[in-house]
C-alpha cells in the first residue's frame, strides 16, 4: 500500500507497517508506543500554554518513539500535533537531526522555536 498522504483511513496501518519494537506481542503493546505522541503533545501543549517546557522528558519520548518507529515517527508527529505546536516540535527534530532535507514540505517553512533550541543546545553543551 502507498501512503502518498497519512489520513484517518490509513494512519493505524501505517504506524503497523512501520512499528518494529521486538517486545511488543499485543495490540496493547502497539498502542502504548503510539500514546507516546500523546505524551509529547501533551508536553508541547504544556510549553506553548504556560512557558514550562521540559526538555529532557521530551527527548525522551522522541527518542523512544524513534526507535520504535524510525523515520515514519516524523509524519506520525505531523499528522498528529496541531500546528501551533510544529515550531517547537522542529526545533526538538532538528536537534536530533530528524528533519530530511528532501524532500521539501510544509515544515520547511516553520521556523524552529528559538527558546527550544536554546534549551536544547545548553544540553548538547553539558558535559
Amino acid at each position: 500500500m502507498r501512503f502518498d498522504e497519512l489520513n484517518d483511513d490509513n494512519y493505524l496501518l501505517f504506524a503497523a507497517k512501520y512499528h518494529e519494537n521486538p517486545h511488543a506481542v499485543t495490540r496493547e503493546d502497539f498502542e502504548d508506543d503510539l500514546k507516546k505522541i500523546k505524551y509529547i503533545k501533551r508536553l508541547l501543549r504544556r510549553y506553548t500554554n504556560t512557558g514550562v517546557l521540559k526538555t529532557h522528558l521530551l527527548l525522551n519520548h522522541l527518542i523512544v518513539l524513534y526507535n520504535v518507529f524510525g523515520e515514519a515517527a516524523t509524519p506520525l508527529l505531523f499528522y498528529n500535533l496541531e500546528e501551533d505546536l510544529w515550531s517547537s516540535l522542529k526545533s526538538f527534530l532538528l536537534f536530533m537531526g530528524k528533519i530530511p532535507n528532501f524532500p521539501k514540505s510544509t515544515i520547511s517553512d516553520f521556523p524552529a522555536d528559538e527558546y527550544c533550541l536554546n534549551q536544547l543546545e545548553n544540553i548538547d553543551g553539558q558535559d
